[in-house]
């Protein structure tokens, strides 16, 4: 025979169906439940009640409880308190810096909807299973919005929907609009904390709700439906607010490389001769690297991060104007200039460079957020010795030359080189050292360059710079 317990877990989990039948039949959400993080496995339980995190959930209680002294602050409570989308994407509208609807802006509705509606169903499991008490019911007293206690009274408290909501579509919003995200994600954490104000929920519910949330806006990272869906709200934003791609010339989105990360150390190829085209190439007016502040940033933590294994990181190349692609594309046609064959493609007829796609007329360096590096050991005080060299045209210079980059084993299978050169297990091991940094933060890797990575969320996709690399502001 059920018990009571066992009823409600199954009463809960009849509403969870129900929330994914409207899903399926009003919105196809990007993933099903079965598909998604399970949150029960993720996260941890909700405190005991005589931990010493539960007495910090009491203490937030009777804060949350001064707060509604407050008319301006109780008011956001209650305006928070009201589940539905478009109370939610209002709250937004400010920090966002555009009105969301459906009918003004129908890519980013569309957008946040589907992936509210998928990461949506993740809380209906945790609370079926916690059961865990609302503070409002555990003390007998009101919520600040009376008029909701019936609704939520047998519903458990662990983890806190609203706040995984409005954490989510914070997520999805600085996505967006990452010039406002400052402001969206200050409304986003006050979102989570109208909940301890409201009396709904505990302090430990909306901490780990925003954690739930996270998990669930990386899940959606997984679809390709997701990613597309992204690219046309992008598209809607920049075209609703005026928002619109930098000119070619424009720097103004630029850093010098050694200001954002002063441990790094630059050997730029292509302001020497030194290089597979054996000159200065064009638009390299001075030895320094210039990066988008978004790949700056990000190449910053991978130098934190290399910095504690005993490293630095030493720089190649970075922004690559226009006309140095062109330089390179003029040389290529060039067959009888090989000055620098022995050095960077002696395998290779210089005819087939293009073909082969060495030299393109387009390269992601032109976009800002590309970047060529190698390791400096700092206890050798020399380059980490990866088993070839910068800019060597040729399968021994792909990431799974010898082993496999994915699982980071050494194999030692050499047979992709045509001379049957080889790496040894260190020099494959110390290449995956570069790349598991940066692929830890936020770079990709390409898969015929062991030093070549781009920002995996590059800030200016389509737009190819012209500006020469000089000191900016010059």
């Amino acid at each position: 025979m059920k018990t009571t317990r066992q009823w409600l877990v199954a009463a809960i989990l009849l509403i969870g169906s129900a929330i994914n039948g409207y899903a399926q039949k009003y919105v196809q959400p990007y993933f099903n439940v079965k598909q998604l993080p399970d949150l029960i496995e993720c996260l941890p339980a909700p405190p005991a009640f005589n931990s010493p995190e539960f007495a910090y959930d009491v203490v937030r209680y009777q804060w949350g409880k001064t707060q509604r002294l407050n008319p301006e602050r109780a008011a956001i409570a209650q305006r928070d308190a009201v589940w539905s989308y478009e109370a939610l994407f209002a709250e937004f509208d400010a920090p966002f810096g555009l009105h969301i609807s459906k009918d003004d802006t129908p890519e980013i509705w569309k957008l946040l909807e589907t992936s509210l509606v998928t990461t949506d169903q993740m809380r209906v499991a945790p609370k079926a299973h916690y059961r865990r008490l609302r503070p409002f019911v555990m003390y007998g007293e009101h919520l600040l919005s009376q008029d909701t206690e019936d609704d939520i009274r047998g519903e458990g408290s662990y983890p806190s929907g609203h706040t995984a909501r409005g954490w989510a579509c914070a997520l999805l919003l600085a996505e967006i609009a990452p010039a406002h995200s400052d402001s969206i994600f200050a409304r986003g954490w006050m979102y989570g904390e109208s909940r301890v104000i409201e009396g709904a929920h505990w302090q430990s519910d909306v901490d780990v709700s925003r954690v739930a949330a996270s998990i669930g806006y990386c899940a959606l990272q997984n679809s390709p439906a997701f990613r597309e869906q992204m690219v046309k709200a992008k598209a809607e934003y920049a075209a609703k607010t005026g928002a619109a791609p930098l000119s070619t010339d424009d720097s103004s989105q630029f850093v010098t490389l050694t200001d954002a990360v002063p441990d790094a150390i630059l050997e730029i190829r292509y302001f020497g001769t030194y290089n597979f085209v054996g000159d200065r190439i064009d638009g390299y007016l001075e030895p320094i690297a210039l990066l988008t502040r978004k790949a700056a940033a990000a190449l910053k933590a991978v130098s934190d991060d290399v910095m504690a294994q005993g490293y630095r990181l030493k720089i190649y190349d970075a922004y690559r104007p226009q006309q140095g692609v062109d330089h390179f594309v003029r040389w290529s046609k060039n067959i009888a200039d090989t000055r620098m064959k022995n050095y960077f493609y002696p395998d290779l007829d210089k005819s087939v460079l293009f073909d082969q796609e060495y030299i393109m007329e387009k390269s992601g360096h032109t976009r800002g957020s590309t970047v060529d590096l190698t390791l400096f050991d700092m206890a050798t005080e020399k380059e980490l010795d990866m088993g070839g060299t910068f800019d060597w045209f040729g399968p021994e210079s792909h990431p799974d030359f010898c082993g496999n980059p994915e699982t980071g084993q050494y194999t030692g299978n050499n047979s992709k080189s045509p001379t049957g050169r080889s790496i040894t297990a260190e020099q494959f091991r110390n290449r995956m050292i570069l790349r598991q940094a940066m692929l830890r933060h936020g770079f990709k890797p390409l898969d015929s360059e062991w030093w070549h990575f781009t920002l995996r969320d590059e800030p200016y996709p389509d737009t190819y710079f012209t500006f020469p690399v000089k000191q900016l502001g010059d």
